[in-house]
């Protein structure tokens, strides 16, 4: 009934309808009064309608006046509502000032009421209705004051302070904390709570305009502690981090062998001398291959995937929490699998010279890497050896220690490197895109103290397995589409023109331009985006791009920018392609150990095998694994974010090489070139001249000396300031040496 109701009110004037009105209307379908108030209410909790007042409903969406979408709020008060529907009129988002914005929460769901939209297309409003809390805790600082005990959110754009009444701030006994690497502490009165961080869970929101009042549900440790950090992002974005005892009973009751009637349903692959290949520290395998060459030209590629799906029922307490955690969390130094133990590294792992259940795509591809002929089956595997990256680069390479130890193996990886390069000619050749940005990889002492930061090594080997799995993820995709079967898919929709044209004007400054030849006239911007839409834009702009500035020294900072200028990927119950791969038909198959869309991927393809149908909420499953995929990588890119300042608080004064990533009016952004860490020059710490910041060209300028900082700029500057609250750097610039300013001024 909800989707007729909603769309039958989107069709009216203005998206306006009353209960009067509905009631006449909805009748002749035979629905009660009460069956149509309860709709109406629903719909309004979803945030389809707003009741304008009572018995009065406006359509989101439709309307100008309402906007429904997720509150974001700056560190200094005021905020945005991000529209999840397009409102007719709006460019971007709705404005929320500071006073209106106290009444939520950062992350909450909210419907803003529109005060007017400006003729740019910006819009202001006011917070009028909380649809869905996004903090039903908060972890902080708990802090005794003459007014009371608050707990101070760790996450500075949630404002509000959580009161703690005396009687809630102590659980009902006295406390032993454990510390990683400290002594434990006790904690038996209040006043012993006073600076640790703890978790608050909240029990009053302060529906208008109070203060929120909480309960101390959890102590964690002091702000220094080893390893507090983890803990508070952990809980800063509620992952979950703690399986039900009902979990780990059921995980723990799965049996270890496997059955012989389970064994003789399944096609036998024990004998094949197939691999994992993974990184030194996996401690979890979901995928092994085998490779080889057929008389006929063609290659054998097998990809055997753990079938988790066996042991992981759906309903099951498992799945339940599988589906709620959505993804694995990977920290440097621990991860938060989404499965228990019992199941991510031991039954579901594949583990060598073990037998373990899989489910396997067989695929025949030609020289040319098309998919001529593709088999899907449940198997059983016997990894014969758990190899590394490092291992197999060293093997291809020619090592004679690796050669020796691996020697039945050899040929075998000679193949898959053959292979993977015909692969990767394929996806080059239809416009897949490769960006081949370099990754921090934070290094530890054995003590866990962060030590450095490095490039992350990248060889042949990892290039074998994603292309390996990226040819199993587009069979599997391209073959449950044409059996029509309700499934999952991985989408990459393509960039909004706005962004390209954001992206436009920064690389006219080098020289380049998505539609290739010469660069757009940046200065009239409309004609760039009526240039980007006259050519058949697709991903091979950006492929054409990316292989033209290789190797040179605005390759890091323009392949960084194309980057930001494309779309997130998500999941989606409806396909519509992934730009980026240049893929008609794209899924997650390769992982279900650690992505909760690959177990039900499975579960699809299961259920094909056995002539059955898996139905579930493919909608409902891809939005809330898309949502948990964004935590999980929100989670861990603040906490690399973290230790990296952390790292440098011992570091001010020292000079570093930095590249200039972006500029703005109050300065510009560096990324020290050896480390991976960025901070800011402030636009006051430009001495010897006054510079302001020039938006059309968006550049720094002097206005005497005609000094110039733009984009790709590499400058010498100092560490001035490490603000471990906001976890922030600040630096000023060095003077240049003449041969940092002659390589300058050749790039302009």
């Amino acid at each position: 009934m909800a989707q007729p109701l909603i769309e039958h009110i989107r069709k009216l004037p203005h998206g306006r309808a009353t209960l009067k009105q509905l009631l006449r209307e909805q009748a002749r379908h035979g629905i009660t009064r009460p069956q149509l108030e309860a709709e109406l209410t629903r719909l309004a909790q979803r945030g389809d309608i707003v009741e304008t007042r009572s018995g009065h409903y406006t359509a989101t969406g439709v309307s100008r006046e309402f906007a429904v979408g997720r509150l974001n709020v700056h560190r200094d008060g005021y905020g945005f509502v991000i529209p999840e529907v397009p409102v007719p009129g709006l460019r971007g988002d709705v404005y929320i000032p500071k006073e209106s914005a106290a009444r939520a929460m950062h992350g909450d769901r909210v419907v803003a009421r529109i005060a007017r939209i400006e003729r740019d297309g910006k819009a202001d409003g006011e917070i009028v209705r909380v649809l869905r809390r996004a903090h039903p805790t908060v972890v902080g600082e708990f802090r005794i004051r003459r007014t009371g005990n608050f707990v101070v959110p760790h996450d500075d754009r949630i404002r509000q302070w959580i009161e703690i009444p005396e009687d809630m701030a102590l659980p009902a006994r006295q406390v032993t904390v454990d510390r990683v690497g400290a002594s434990a502490i006790t904690v038996s009165t209040v006043e012993d709570l006073d600076g640790m961080v703890v978790t608050a869970e909240i029990m009053d929101f302060g529906e208008d305009g109070g203060r929120p009042v909480g309960r101390i549900i959890e102590i964690l440790g002091l702000p220094d502690d080893f390893g507090i950090d983890v803990e508070i992002l952990i809980r800063s974005h509620h992952i979950p981090h703690h399986f039900p005892d009902e979990v780990l009973e059921q995980a723990r009751a799965i049996p270890g062998p496997i059955s012989p009637a389970e064994l003789a349903r399944r096609r036998d692959f024990r004998e094949l001398d197939i691999v994992t290949i993974d990184g030194e520290t996996a401690r979890d395998f979901d995928d092994a291959v085998w490779v080889e060459p057929l008389s006929n030209g063609t290659w054998a590629l097998q990809v055997h995937i753990a079938d988790v799906s066996h042991y992981v029922r759906p309903g099951s307490p498992i799945d339940r929490e599988a589906a709620l955690r959505g993804t694995s969390v990977y920290f440097p130094d621990r991860a938060v699998p989404m499965l228990p133990v019992e199941l991510s590294t031991d039954q579901c792992s594949l583990r060598p010279h073990e037998d373990r259940l899989v489910l396997s795509a067989l695929l025949e591809i030609d020289a040319q890497g098309d998919v001529v002929a593709q088999e899907f089956t449940r198997g059983v595997i016997r990894s014969a050896e758990r190899m590394t990256y490092t291992a197999v680069h060293g093997v291809l390479e020619g090592d004679p220690a690796l050669l020796e130890r691996y020697e039945r193996l050899v040929q075998r990886f000679k193949w898959m490197q053959e292979l993977a390069l015909i692969l990767n000619r394929k996806r080059v050749r239809r416009g897949s895109i490769d960006f081949d940005l370099p990754e921090p990889l934070l290094e530890f002492n054995e003590f866990g103290e962060m030590t450095g930061v490095t490039r992350a090594p990248r060889n042949i080997a990892h290039r074998l397995i994603e292309e390996f799995m990226l040819a199993a993820n587009e069979a599997v995709a391209s073959h449950l589409e044409a059996l029509e079967v309700p499934t999952i898919f991985r989408i990459h929709e393509r960039p909004d023109p706005k962004r390209v044209l954001e992206f436009e004007e920064v690389a006219t400054h080098f020289g380049y331009s998505l539609r290739g030849g010469a660069a757009p006239v940046k200065r009239f911007k409309e004609h760039v985006v009526v240039a980007l839409d006259d050519v058949n834009f697709t991903s091979r702009n950006y492929q054409r791009l990316v292989k033209k500035i290789e190797g040179k020294p605005e390759e890091r900072i323009l392949s960084y920018l194309m980057l930001r200028s494309l779309k997130q990927a998500r999941y989606s119950d409806r396909n519509q392609g992934h730009f980026a791969l240049a893929a008609p038909s794209y899924t997650h198959f390769t992982s279900p150990i650690r992505r909760y869309p690959d177990l039900i991927v499975h579960r699809v393809l299961g259920a094909y095998l056995d002539a059955s149908r898996y139905e579930a909420d493919m909608r409902g499953i891809a939005e809330s694994s898309s949502d948990t995929e964004r935590r999980a990588a929100e989670a861990e890119r603040e906490l690399v974010e973290w230790k990296k300042v952390k790292f440098m608080i011992d570091k001010v004064g020292d000079e570093f090489l930095a590249l200039i990533i972006s500029t703005t009016r109050f300065g510009f952004f560096v990324e020290l070139e050896d480390l991976f860490i960025e901070g800011l020059v402030p636009l006051d710490t430009l001495l010897g001249d006054r510079y302001t910041y020039h938006e059309n060209v968006r550049k720094i300028i002097g206005e005497r000396s005609r000094r110039q900082y733009s984009i790709g700029d590499k400058v010498r500057v100092r560490l001035d300031r490490v603000d471990g609250v906001e976890k922030k750097l600040s630096f000023s610039v060095v003077a240049a040496t003449p041969r940092e300013r002659q390589r300058n001024a050749r790039k302009r």
